[in-house]
């Protein structure tokens, strides 16, 4: 089971009503509750993301059938609506949480839609829900220069180990995005591993920080669902997707060597 193919669910918002910003990306209170019933009917075991790397890393085996579940940003349905099926299913799952997006003392007035507040969140770690790190204002992280990629990290790790006692282990790139030079950044500033996207299943030896991700979308149907979780026809489901981020790849890396020019002349 080391090397096992592992579908690794990326949620958003989990919103009745959804703004335009986050809509794409959310899901209906019910669809969740139907794809997380599904999980149980399949007897997949959902495990935190801190788990799946430490046993990849010592080579203990993975749980029957294991799957991750898995929430960017820190949208307020998380804890209204997510939680209470979560409980009800006995599921462990991970928030990534960006601290200049949730209310409280660090808001910098970015988020998306209704954010949670840090007694939600530590409610969410209580009921065995990882918290880990997002970014503290979600930028494009490769697209920033090495101090501000630095402060980033750190500042949503201090304010994470600061509100909750504990020092997030786990980190998930903002859009998804990174580089050779922003993964070794997330693990100096100390993360354990890391999620990406890609739309693919996660495998031991893409190593610690590029464990692929699945995109779970308001489109995304019952019977799809059932696919992605049980890894069948999944460069099929995702093939649009692959192409845009092939393209857009080619225009991010222009944009980088642009910027690198710029920066030596001064």
């Amino acid at each position: 089971m080391t090397d096992a193919r592992v579908p690794i669910l990326m949620y958003h918002a989990v919103s009745t009503s959804p703004n335009d910003a986050t809509r794409e990306l959310s899901v209906a209170p019910e669809a969740f509750a139907e794809q997380m019933a599904l999980i149980g009917d399949l007897g997949l075991t959902p495990v935190r993301t801190a788990d799946l790397a430490a046993r990849w890393r010592s080579g203990k085996p993975l749980p029957e059938r294991p799957v991750l579940i898995t929430f960017d940003d820190g949208y307020e349905g998380v804890h209204r609506h997510a939680l209470p099926v979560l409980a009800k299913h006995g599921f462990a799952a991970t928030v990534f949480v960006s601290t200049g997006w949730l209310k409280g003392p660090h808001d910098m007035g970015g988020g998306l839609d209704t954010m949670l507040d840090w007694d939600q969140v530590r409610e969410l770690a209580e009921a065995d829900v990882e918290i880990g790190g997002h970014s503290h204002t979600h930028p494009q992280l490769d697209q920033l220069p090495d101090d501000r990629l630095r402060s980033e990290l750190i500042l949503c790790k201090e304010i994470v180990s600061d509100q909750l006692g504990t020092v997030p282990a786990s980190f998930a790139y903002p859009y998804g995005y990174s580089s050779r030079r922003v993964r070794e950044a997330v693990r100096e500033t100390g993360y354990a591993q890391a999620l990406a996207v890609n739309n693919g299943l996660a495998r031991r030896r893409q190593g610690p920080y590029a464990l692929t991700r699945l995109t779970v979308r308001r489109t995304t149907g019952i019977e799809e669902f059932g696919r992605m979780v049980e890894g069948r026809a999944i460069a099929r489901t995702f093939a649009g997707d692959r192409a845009l981020t092939k393209g857009y790849a080619l225009v991010r890396r222009a944009r980088q060597v642009r910027r690198k020019a710029i920066r030596s002349r001064v």
